[in-house]
């Protein structure tokens, strides 16, 4: 059972998670890999809304989705784009990256080898992820404005489409503990993290909320 002050605070999270960026033209998208083909729909979504001129679907597979997405991640997202219409001299694919640090650094060099002037990249993610997502590609790539995106839906819609309510609340405290220990260990820049929202993290963490927490050994080896 799930207390009302736990969903009161991983709805405190979920929001925090968002960096609430309003989209706007960018040079291209990136769509972070995950198990969650809403990325792709967003993207085609923004394609289509004039926002960018190109797509880059980046991810190879992670335990999570070697099953439901057999040729990789990103392969999926651009097979899924290509069904909604989008031409395929519209989508780049990086099918390496393993982490989200990959995903960056990854995107970027295959941008750079096709011959892509980035000045703004329109960054999607999962809803959850967007503010990590934004942190590690500032630090990567400092020299280029990210504006983050994600498929709009409330904190609920989320938790059905998943259909595991304490999964999703342990994917949040994950999430967040990255954006507090990550800074220290050079992998993203460091971002304020209000009060409130500390005081639910810790609740959370109190709880029980901890399968997706980095151990504190292997923090401190990162």
């Amino acid at each position: 059972m799930i207390s009302a002050q736990a969903w009161a605070d991983a709805r405190r999270l979920w929001g925090y998670h968002q960096m609430a960026h309003a989209a706007r033209p960018c040079s291209v998208a990136i769509g972070l890999g995950s198990h969650d083909l809403g990325v792709a729909d967003t993207a085609v979504s923004l394609y289509e809304r004039g926002m960018v001129p190109l797509l880059v679907f980046t991810g190879a597979n992670s335990p999570t989705t070697r099953e439901s997405m057999p040729r990789g991640e990103a392969v999926h997202y651009r097979e899924r784009a290509l069904e909604l219409g989008i031409p395929s001299s519209a989508v780049l694919v990086e099918p390496q990256a393993r982490n989200t640090g990959e995903n960056i650094c990854f995107s970027r060099t295959l941008l750079e080898e096709s011959g892509v002037d980035v000045s703004s990249v329109l960054l999607i993610s999962k809803p959850y992820e967007e503010r990590r997502a934004y942190a590690t590609a500032r630090k990567l790539w400092p020299e280029v404005e990210f504006v983050s995106a994600s498929t709009p839906m409330t904190f609920e819609v989320y938790i059905d489409s998943i259909g595991d309510p304490r999964l999703v609340i342990d994917m949040l405290v994950g999430a967040l503990q990255r954006l507090l220990i990550y800074p220290d260990q050079g992998f993203m820049i460091r971002l304020t993290v209000p009060d409130d929202v500390m005081e639910a993290y810790d609740r959370l963490r109190g709880d029980g909320f901890t399968s997706r927490v980095v151990p504190a050994d292997a923090a401190a080896r990162s």
